[in-house]
């Protein structure tokens, strides 16, 4: 019914409208690096559309990159359209090199590599949810890649749909109890856990992460340096903003 994917949209986030400014000034107040999980509704492709999107700002309180999920996943097209390579970037962060992807999106392997080129030694990974979906990913970028990875997963129950939901008591009857049940782990360059899947527990989650860590794998394989091979295989990375109007 068409009064659900409206209700959806309306709860949609515009950038260019100042959406995201408040907790911009948060992170600037507090001088962290943010990525957010956002769905996004840029005026720049006419403001009616959907993305999956993943937003880095800065400790200064500006927006790095907007990434909009490259390819959304089987029914997820029903909702989401798909994105482009404008914010396959990484950022400086703390001495490190940070960059992130959307749920299965982590799975692509040349978006991985594209980062991985950009000198990516921190990999943030976001999810909607579930241990299943992060045990075993998580520690394979991080071995593949020689890098922490970072993923956070989110939890949801049945009773935290908003009461205004549309056909609230029909979604409630087929939703399971447990719709998500979180995971959100952290694993070191080595592919072994720093922090463990955590199911079924809200809540803050901190790791200390060692650079030093990352020099010391990447000694014996790095793999966009020496254990490259860019006269063989290269990949090609389209940065472009992709819009109708030019």
């Amino acid at each position: 019914h068409d009064a659900l994917p409206i209700y959806y949209m309306e709860q949609s986030v515009c950038i260019e409208q100042g959406d995201l400014e408040q907790l911009c000034q948060l992170s600037k107040k507090y001088q962290i690096g943010v990525y957010l999980g956002v769905v996004e509704r840029p005026l720049q492709r006419g403001g009616h559309s959907l993305y999956c999107s993943l937003v880095y700002i800065n400790p200064e309180g500006t927006i790095g990159s907007v990434h909009r999920k490259l390819q959304p996943t089987y029914d997820e097209r029903l909702t989401w359209s798909p994105g482009d390579g404008n914010g396959l970037q990484t950022h400086s962060l703390g001495g490190f090199e940070v960059g992130g992807l959307n749920c299965w999106e982590n799975w692509m392997p040349l978006p991985r590599a594209a980062l991985y080129a950009q000198g990516e030694n921190v990999h943030v990974a976001v999810w909607p949810g579930s241990k299943h979906n992060t045990q075993d990913i998580t520690r394979f970028i991080a071995k593949e890649s020689r890098s922490y990875v970072i993923s956070v997963s989110a939890l949801m129950e049945r009773g935290d749909f908003p009461d205004q939901t549309p056909f609230l008591e029909e979604i409630q009857k087929q939703a399971p109890g447990t719709l998500a049940d979180g995971g959100s782990c952290v694993a070191g360059p080595d592919g072994e856990w720093v922090c463990e899947p955590i199911v079924g527990q809200e809540g803050i989650f901190y790791a200390e992460l060692d650079l030093k860590r990352v020099y010391e794998e990447r000694q014996n394989f790095d793999p966009s340096g020496h254990y490259s091979r860019p006269d063989v295989t290269q990949l090609h990375l389209n940065k472009t903003r992709q819009q109708i109007l030019k």
